[in-house]
């Protein structure tokens, strides 16, 4: 017999989704974060339901077709990738990843099992662009901003994380008392970012930052010495701050308040009650916190964030 995945609660969500606005659904048991593919359980698929396939305006009915950009990198996504994959680095299909985790939670909590679960990519400066979207919602550390809002719809966070500046130990950037001293420093950020928009709108530095289209080329400018501090999401910051490529590069500090990390949905979707309620679920039920002890915080090699001081602008 086909395994599907299926609960009491997806099916309520569902009903709630025909209706319009999801109402008093119960909060799911807590669960066992995954180190693989959520496993499925026993039941009838709910997609199967006239009103998955007919009124929650999905991209391909009775599928959840998720996006993401390309590479996958930890700790989003981990377990790496098979030979001849279209995935560079992880593959989100396995389910392993802080973010392939949530998606596939998410999908089993709206009905819908680990194979009617589709990847495809989305590049992250054109998540937020205005026009068609061909996923029902995209996952890739992507911040609120009123701009953005304009054009596509967000979920609620899912994870909040601060940005951080790394650079080369010892340097005068990373040294910075203040505002002031960071800006006759080269710095950069991947394009489209909140951490380029607060280089370009907060710091102003005297100098033309630089703009990159993938995040790991910011370590790569750092490490040969092509600019003098980038800026980024603080997990990943210390991850790289372990890898032997990067040696002497240090998060120097973290700005603050943490910044959200929620989904992108097209614009008026029809899914974002349930996908909100299901975030507020997993936040309630421990999930949320256990999949970031699972795959954040290892990841930095026993770093402690907390251990990182604020940067100067809130120093």
């Amino acid at each position: 017999m086909r395994r599907v995945l299926v609960t009491v609660a997806a099916l309520g969500m569902l009903a709630a989704a025909c209706g319009g606005k999801s109402g008093t659904e119960s909060s799911p048991a807590p669960l066992t974060p995954p180190t693989s593919a959520p496993a499925a359980s026993e039941g009838a698929s709910p997609s199967t339901n006239a009103c998955a396939t007919d009124q929650l305006n999905l991209v391909k009915p009775g599928q959840l077709t998720v996006g993401t950009d390309n590479p996958a990198y930890p700790p989003w996504f981990s377990g790496g990738t098979t030979k001849g994959s279209s995935w560079k680095v992880d593959d989100p299909n396995n389910g392993k990843g802080l973010e392939s985790a949530v998606a596939f939670e998410v999908a089993k909590r709206l009905g819908f099992s680990s194979d009617q679960v589709e990847w495809v990519v989305a590049p992250f400066n054109q998540t937020y662009a205005p026009g068609s979207k061909n996923y029902d919602f995209a996952i890739e550390q992507i911040s609120f901003t009123k701009k953005r809002a304009e054009a596509v719809d967000f979920s609620d966070s899912y994870y909040d994380v601060n940005q951080a500046l790394v650079a080369i130990k010892g340097t005068p950037v990373a040294s910075a008392t203040s505002l002031a001293d960071l800006k006759d420093f080269s710095l950069a950020a991947p394009i489209g970012t909140t951490a380029y928009t607060y280089i370009t709108d907060v710091i102003k530095p005297n100098k033309e930052p630089r703009a990159f289209d993938q995040d790991i080329q910011k370590y790569d400018a750092v490490a040969t010495g092509q600019i003098d501090g980038a800026l980024g999401d603080l997990p990943v910051i210390l991850a790289k701050t372990k890898d032997p490529k990067y040696a002497g590069t240090v998060a120097a500090c973290k700005f603050q308040p943490p910044v959200d990390n929620a989904w992108i949905l097209p614009k008026d979707s029809k899914i974002i009650d349930q996908v909100n309620q299901i975030i507020t679920d997993l936040k309630n039920d421990g999930t949320l916190a256990a999949w970031e002890k699972q795959y954040v915080t290892p990841l930095s090699g026993g770093a402690d964030p907390n251990a990182v001081p604020d940067c100067p602008a809130f120093g």
